[in-house]
């Protein structure tokens, strides 16, 4: 799942104690932002691999420090300890934190069984990437619903959000429809890695403006 993964963002950015949407968008992403990084650094490994599912050719062998559900928490504590060092605030700590640990629930539905509880077997995962025709429209439903439901909760113009919302499905797009390798490539090469650091960078940013320019409706 790739812009699924905002829809924790999109909800928590109700909440008037809650971070601004650009902060959770980066808590969204936050164990795939680590991932790719310590995939540049070496630290964790993953290899392309046609077909190993029917939407995904990475072959998430070895990320015990950022999807291990151990990794992910410790992910969640430190992020909510910098939201609370920020904002001296326990409840947008918890919020924040709570983000950032959505995503390896919510990648518990569509990996393969390739995450873990500390690092080591058994792996976990309902591998619904295998079923794109699931996968697929819970993936839209998920970012867009809740975007809608942001927006229906706050005011401002919609030129940003537009911007945010099409920059998301093009980089959705060019994750299920960009070209697949023919054969295993391992390692990957490293603009990969480069490639989803900059997306998730450039929607966080994309998230920040939206966020400087619609506030919450009284009430809400």
């Amino acid at each position: 799942m790739f812009i699924g993964h905002y829809s924790a963002a999109f909800v928590a950015a109700t909440s008037p104690r809650a971070p601004r949407l650009g902060t959770l968008f980066v808590a969204a992403q936050l164990v795939d932002l680590a991932f790719f990084s310590f995939v540049l650094l070496g630290v964790e490994h993953m290899r392309l691999v046609p077909g190993i599912t029917a939407t995904n050719p990475m072959d998430l062998y070895d990320m015990p420090w950022t999807h291990s559900m151990v990794g992910a928490l410790a992910w969640s504590a430190g992020f909510a300890l910098l939201i609370w060092l920020w904002r001296r605030s326990s409840v947008t700590a918890l919020i924040g934190g709570a983000v950032v640990f959505s995503h390896w629930l919510i990648d518990l539905f569509v990996h393969r069984p390739d995450l873990t509880l500390a690092g080591g077997p058994p792996p976990f995962g309902l591998g619904l990437w295998n079923y794109p025709a699931i996968e697929m429209p819970l993936e839209l439903i998920l970012a867009y619903g809740t975007l809608a439901w942001f927006v229906a909760k706050t005011r401002g113009p919609w030129a940003p959000v537009a911007a945010l919302a099409v920059a998301m499905a093009a980089f959705q797009a060019f994750n299920w429809f960009g070209p697949e390798p023919k054969t295993i490539v391992d390692p990957p090469p490293p603009s990969l890695a480069i490639l989803g650091l900059l997306a998730y960078v450039l929607l966080a940013l994309l998230a920040w403006w939206v966020s400087l320019t619609r506030e919450l409706k009284v009430g809400s």
